[in-house]
């Protein structure tokens, strides 16, 4: 049987957005291998936009927006997740948890970081310094256990061969850059932390939920599950530019979250037009770029652990604290590649 997207206009838009993330990943590799620095930098910055789009076309795929089979889509997810470094679990797992965010209206998940921050203060301590530099390593600790995940999470134990695999492929050749060209591999060190920027200050305003640890427990009926005006309500759209909307094409139109909420089905390019459906473009409903460059700043330390209950404002006050970008709001280390 033919593989089918579907929608014709995706042919346009889809096929230019998994082609550029190939050959500017190939393209941007390489050109970290050049003796010129500017060169250098070019290959970084384009290796990190190459795998920023690939994990943006993985929630596509989650969200069966490319084609019209699931697995048509789970492959191309499959593959995408190899270029953004989320091959270590399951493409499946990374599905089923991202579409229990949008049926439970909450962020569903395993593994309890909070409690472990808490537990262990010397080690938030070394986490909140390190944010403070700009180095994101609460985002690291989630990634590490993404990269154990068959050892940290019991109900993936079946997963251990792919598991070890991955493991010893990816770090093998990272290794190899290592030992080898030891600059490449440094600046793809930079190039996966921008892309760990990028995704987390894009999910850290788009919800003032919880988190909640039902992931495996299905039976827990979550208290706004199936609540479309409470979803609604506590979802919010911090998109890089109204202005001038092509901008948002940067990262496949996902600052317009209350509309991907509001129909988890429609593909990026249809995004814009639900969100004015939805809006009238107001942008009293919109968090600027400008704020929100101001909240992932000030916030850097505070949002890795608080126990103030000040620190976390609920629907239209975090909208105003947000917009404000002084509010203490914005998310940490939630993201739809990190399946737990």
């Amino acid at each position: 049987m033919a593989i089918r997207l579907k929608e014709r206009k995706g042919l346009l838009y889809y096929g230019l957005a998994v082609s550029y993330a190939c050959v500017a990943y190939v393209l941007g590799f390489a050109a970290l291998f050049s003796n010129l620095w500017t060169v250098n930098a070019v290959g970084t910055l384009l290796l990190a936009h190459a795998m920023i789009i690939a994990a943006y076309l993985i929630h596509e795929c989650g969200h069966n927006a490319i084609f019209h089979r699931q697995r048509d889509n789970t492959r191309l997810g499959e593959f995408l997740s190899w270029l953004c470094g989320a091959a270590y679990g399951t493409y499946e797992d990374m599905r089923y948890k991202h579409f229990r965010h949008h049926v439970d209206n909450a962020d569903v998940v395993c593994f309890d970081y909070g409690n472990v921050l808490e537990k262990h203060p010397l080690f938030r301590r070394v986490v909140q310094v390190l944010e403070w530099f700009y180095i994101p390593a609460h985002d690291l600790m989630m990634h590490g256990v993404m990269v154990l995940t068959s050892f940290v999470i019991p109900e993936r134990r079946d997963q251990r061969m792919r598991n070890v695999t991955v493991i010893l492929i990816r770090g093998s050749l990272f290794v190899a850059l290592l030992v080898f060209f030891p600059k490449v591999a440094l600046l793809y060190v930079v190039a996966y932390l921008l892309l760990i920027h990028v995704l987390r200050f894009m999910d850290s305003l788009q919800h003032d939920y919880d988190y909640t640890l039902t992931l495996y427990e299905p039976k827990v009926r979550p208290s706004h599950k199936g609540d479309r005006e409470w979803e609604q309500e506590h979802t919010f759209t911090p998109t890089l530019s109204l202005r001038f909307p092509w901008l948002n094409l940067l990262v496949l139109n996902f600052g317009y979250h209350n509309a991907h909420h509001a129909d988890m089905n429609l593909p990026f390019y249809r995004l814009p037009e639900k969100h004015r459906e939805l809006t009238g473009n107001d942008p009293e409903r919109v968090i600027p770029l400008l704020a929100q460059l101001r909240v992932y700043h000030r916030n850097r330390v505070r949002r890795v652990w608080s126990d103030r209950p000040e620190d976390y404002p609920q629907g239209d006050d975090y909208l105003a604290a947000a917009r404000s970008g002084i509010g203490r709001v914005g998310g940490n280390a939630a993201s739809f590649l990190t399946s737990f």
